[in-house]
């Protein structure tokens, strides 16, 4: 199965050559005329071309070892996601959020993370458990319905799977609080989407994060799309000056830039830990699935939109510049396909033996002494699943 898509291949890739040095907004700035304003600034530091481009506040410099190492675990984290959801379509598993386009955005922010710090996730962050060394196996059994997550979210300073929207931010700055009173200069890193920001728990973990000066970096994966709703219904001002309104920094970086990921999350993460209080950090990216497996994206968004963010696939421009600049060879890419296929016969494997979950199991545990009301859904959907075996029988 290969990584890359079809609109994206066929783009061309310009040679990158050596750095070049780009102005402190590194995003194309339209010009402010009468009938438009100009775009919000964007750090980039690896245009969609490959081209490899410096930014005053935040470059970053990293070894041809330690870009090879990005290139793979945006490799492997989009083969596990699509397996995972075709796993789903076979019937293996009851949902799956795929994390399709938003892998440099989770696997620079992750690995910008210490070994002391602590991850609240949202549903989707499967590059950022990637990063803190979850099996990724375990990811499913909740999507199957076996266990509640699987991992014990101490062994890797990464938090269980949160379904509610928002809440686990406000989670994320309690627990900052309380790193920060016991004395330790470890940073949480909190993950929400561009629909969760409208939710009161988001804006709640704002102002606390503010007043108590919390060590606690808010990642915010805008992807352009609240299941149906576009950013235009969420905001009227880009997401990360929100965080002006509440007394600490914005950032806007692009998301589909594994190295602006890596290096703002980074210096986000080391003010945190200096007892400077919290960022606001938007990675500008796109979903270019569903929002889950139960979603028809085609019915709210058009083809030509997908096709564009296509072009800024964030695995193919991390690839044009390993391969313009010498950093990774054909047998490197080759070892690297052969991996992929092994990962994602592992995890076809582990997923089909995991044994099929109770239906009614879920009616178990709800109250101690029982309930009236438990007790009728119970009995029809018994009738229910009885209803199918009752018509195989005919």
């Amino acid at each position: 199965m290969t990584v890359e898509s079809t609109a994206a291949r066929k783009t061309t890739r310009r040679s990158s050559g050596t750095k070049r040095t780009a102005s402190a907004s590194t995003s194309t700035t339209k010009k402010a005329t009468a009938a438009t304003a100009p775009e919000p600034e964007l750090v980039q530091l690896l245009t969609p071309e490959g081209e490899r481009v410096q930014h005053p506040d935040y470059d970053i410099d990293l070894s041809a070892e330690e870009l090879r190492g990005l290139y793979r675990d945006m490799v492997l984290t989009r083969r596990f996601d699509a397996e995972a959801t075709a796993l789903q379509r076979q019937g293996e598993l009851g949902l799956w959020a795929s994390l399709l386009g938003q892998e440099a955005a989770q696997i620079g922010s992750g690995r910008a993370l210490r070994d002391d710090d602590y991850v609240f996730p949202t549903y989707r962050e499967h590059g950022v458990a990637w990063c803190r060394g979850v099996d990724p196996t375990n990811l499913l059994g909740m999507f199957r319905g076996v266990n509640n997550g699987g991992w014990d979210p101490n062994s890797n300073n990464f938090h269980l799977y949160t379904i509610v929207l928002g809440s686990q931010t406000l989670h994320a700055t309690g627990y900052a609080m309380g790193i920060a009173k016991d004395g330790a200069d470890s940073a949480v890193l909190a993950y929400f989407g561009d629909g969760a920001s409208s939710q009161g728990d988001v804006n709640e973990s704002f102002v606390f994060s503010a007043v108590y000066n919390a060590p606690v970096v808010f990642f915010c994966q805008n992807n352009q799309w609240a299941i149906s709703e576009p950013i235009e219904k969420q905001t009227r001002v880009p997401l990360y000056q929100r965080a002006r309104g509440f007394g600490f920094p914005g950032v806007r970086v692009d998301g589909n830039d594994v190295l602006a990921c890596l290096a703002v999350t980074r210096s986000a993460l080391e003010r945190a830990r200096r007892g400077e209080g919290p960022t606001l950090i938007e990675a500008f990216t796109y979903r270019m699935a569903a929002h889950t497996t139960s979603d028809d994206p085609t019915r709210y968004r058009r083809d030509a939109e997908r096709e564009a963010w296509e072009a800024k696939d964030p695995i193919l421009r991390l690839k044009a510049y390993l391969e313009n600049e010498g950093h990774a060879d054909a047998a490197f890419f080759e070892e690297l396909e052969a991996e992929s296929e092994a990962l994602g016969k592992n995890v076809r494997e582990v997923v089909r033996a995991m044994p099929v979950p109770d239906h009614m199991a879920m009616f178990d545990h709800t109250y101690a002494d029982g309930h009236a009301l438990v007790d009728e859904e119970r009995a029809q959907f018994a009738a229910y699943q009885e209803s199918f075996t009752g018509g195989e029988a005919e």
